[in-house]
């Protein structure tokens, strides 16, 4: 055995009858990986990692050589190493593995091993500390092979109480998890993963925050950089493969500038609203930082980007709204932190106030110039006004086919993105500024020079006593085959905490919501918007619980997402997450055994219905095999019992609603 001067540190490894003769395990020694070897009456322990590749000779075994001799054989290619000194073939006394001491105790099998020397600063250290320093503290994620020095340097900030790590079940999770995050907060959370698969599974989960505008930072693992591009094991290009998702993507060097590349992916994710991504090579990863490397924060690196219109643009808008009699204000999300100057300028106008979907909850349905939802998930209040109107005011929005803005109408149209202007049609005054800037501007105008715009606060509340007795008879609907969504998110209103965060998934439950439930103005609802991908909604609401856990406006709110069958079915198991880390969430599971949606469309394109049908477990009984509540609806006298209890509940909760697909 090797001769040893340093301090050693005695690690129990096994118990005693643990390892039968013959045979050998891998073992784990403080930090140290051991193959741990009973052979010929003794016990011993090598470094488990082969020379070779790295193979784990813990998972070898021992073999009769061609001359009766035995040897320790490696399993990944066959590499032979003598059980109890751990030389090759040959015996050559500078070659072979790295031995230990090993005693049998009274209670089990001991090894020692060198103490560990003070963990030295990597790469990684400095990258992730420049992370946190930007206030990136929630990381969804998968630790592997191809990751494991980048996951350390986030142990380290885990450890030091300046980063919140989930450990997710697939990456997809991870990505609409930081996704919802991103849309909530307006700032990255990032999603980790191995090279290959584990970085491609992400690619659907960013193109939603892509699309949506959302701030998202992917950290991905990759093969060692000497054997990139030679078809390596899990060897794909990421940097092509994320070209078209990603705002900045960069492969880590171990020459590069490492805490400018993190600033750099970073501030591009915040301030072009999409996703940084960076390229980690197994070897640069744990590589040692330079002496003087020094982390970087955001000091001195964000403007001000709340810029006000051009003079000229303001002033053809304001001559334009103080002619017109019967204006109207659309939202869109990107009129979201806007809010409280736009109702400032309807209040002085009295006029409606429509949002697009996306802009669902912006301002509470209780307001008297709130006029609902825009579009197929709408409200007929929201149509009336806009056909009635001689003037639209758009803020934030882009023109969605499903937002259904009429083209034709008079319009001015406020953006910071000269792109989205004018986007999808010539609009008679574009205008290139801060939303709330602007809306303050014209409201300044309308206060010196006067509107000829009428009150319309009657007609708005004449609309919603027209649409609410709808809803009360549709409410009350029963076909004897599952309740209806209209009873559903009437008792939802009722119950949902007046600042709840609502994830919404894809399908007819969205349409549901949109059209049925009413928002208090301080709630936040979250959708995969343009992407519209199914199975958003539980991952996000992971994603905005992880923010409620953080200081700042979220913090201690409720997450209630809601979801059908389908979209709960592609990350049922993430159930198991929000347990393990004690999510307070509830989901609101709409269950009609079919993909609801695409039988309705279908139908309407005189298609027979086919292959939409779903056979379902007990979504309530899955939960509680989770260690989560679970809730099942049969009636509609069931609901507000079964919301309540579940609201209330501090946890990851499912009540599971069994609805007529016919009465949605």
């Amino acid at each position: 055995m090797t001769a040893r001067t340093e301090a050693q540190v005695w690690h129990k490894v096994a118990e005693l009858d643990e390892l039968v003769e013959g045979r050998v395990k891998s073992a784990t020694a403080g930090r140290q990986s051991v193959a741990l070897v009973r052979f010929d009456g003794q016990y011993t322990a090598m470094d488990n990692r082969c020379p070779h590749q790295g193979g784990p000779l813990g998972e070898g075994s021992i073999e009769k050589g061609e001359s009766g001799e035995c040897w320790l054989r490696c399993p990944w290619h066959g590499w032979d190493f003598d059980p109890l000194t751990g030389k090759p073939p040959g015996g050559h006394e500078d070659t072979g593995q790295e031995m230990f001491e090993v005693e049998a105790r009274e209670d089990g099998i001991y090894v020692a091993v060198p103490a560990e020397p003070p963990r030295e600063r990597t790469v990684a250290d400095v990258m992730a500390e420049t992370m946190t320093n930007w206030g990136v503290t929630s990381v969804f994620g998968m630790v592997g092979h191809s990751n494991l020095g980048l996951a350390d340097a986030l142990r380290v900030q885990a450890n030091q109480g300046r980063l919140n790590y989930y450990g997710i079940r697939h990456e997809g999770a991870a990505a609409f998890a930081i996704s919802g995050y991103g849309k909530l907060t307006g700032k990255p959370a990032a999603a980790l993963t191995i090279a290959g698969p584990g970085a491609t599974n992400l690619l659907t989960g960013l193109w939603d925050a892509k699309v949506d505008g959302a701030p998202a930072l992917a950290l991905t693992g990759q093969v060692q950089e000497q054997v990139i591009g030679v078809h390596a094991f899990q060897d794909i290009d990421l940097e092509a493969a994320f070209e078209a998702v990603a705002e900045f993507s960069q492969t880590v060097h171990p020459s590069s500038d490492h805490a400018q590349l993190m600033t750099q992916a970073i501030k591009t994710a915040i301030v072009q609203r999409g996703v940084g991504h960076l390229v980690f090579p197994d070897n640069v990863q744990p590589a040692k930082a330079a002496d003087d490397a020094k982390a970087q924060t955001p000091d001195g690196r964000m403007a001000n980007v709340c810029v006000g219109p051009p003079p000229s643009s303001l002033n053809d808008a304001a001559e334009l709204l103080k002619k017109a009699k019967r204006p109207m204000i659309i939202v869109g999300y990107g009129a979201l932190s806007a809010m409280q100057s736009i109702i400032g300028l309807a209040e002085q106008l009295n006029a409606p106030v429509a949002t697009t979907f996306k802009a669902k909850g912006q301002i509470a349905d209780a307001h008297p110039l709130a006029a609902g939802v825009m579009g197929r998930s709408g409200t007929p209040i929201a149509s009336w006004f806009m056909n009635e109107a001689d003037l639209l005011i758009v803020f934030g929005s882009s023109f969605s086919d499903h937002t259904g803005i009429y083209e034709g109408a008079p319009t001015i149209q406020v953006d910071t993105d000269p792109m989205r202007l004018a986007k999808r049609h010539p609009v008679t005054v574009p205008v290139m500024g801060d939303a709330s800037v602007t809306a303050d501007l014209l409201k300044a105008e309308m206060e010196q020079g006067g509107s000829a715009a009428i009150d319309l606060r009657g007609e708005v509340a004449e609309r919603w006593e027209i649409w609410r007795s709808e809803k009360a008879t549709r409410v009350s609907e029963d076909r004897g085959k599952g309740v209806s969504a209209a009873a559903l998110f009437e008792a939802l209103t009722r119950h949902a905490p007046e600042d709840a965060i609502l994830p919404v998934d894809v399908g007819n439950n969205t349409y549901s919501f949109g059209r049925y439930f009413e928002p208090t103005g301080h709630q936040r609802v979250l959708m995969s918007g343009y992407l519209g991908s199914i199975g958003f909604a539980l991952p996000a609401a992971m994603g905005a619980w992880a923010a409620t856990q953080e200081d700042g406006p979220y913090k201690g709110r409720k997450v209630i997402s809601v979801s059908g069958d389908g979209g709960f079915g592609q990350y049922a198991m993430e159930f198991t997450t929000a347990v393990k880390y004690g999510m307070n969430i509830c989901h609101v599971l709409m269950n009609n055994s079919e993909l609801g949606k695409i039988t309705k469309e279908q139908k309407a394109g005189e298609f027979p219905v086919w292959q939409t049908e779903l056979v379902n477990p007990s979504f309530a009984g899955f939960a509680r095999s989770c260690g989560g509540m679970g809730e099942r609806v049969k009636m509609r006298e069931e609901l507000d019992e079964a919301l309540a209890k579940a609201i209330a509940h501090n946890g990851p909760a499912l009540v599971e609603v069994m609805t007529d697909a016919e009465l949605m």
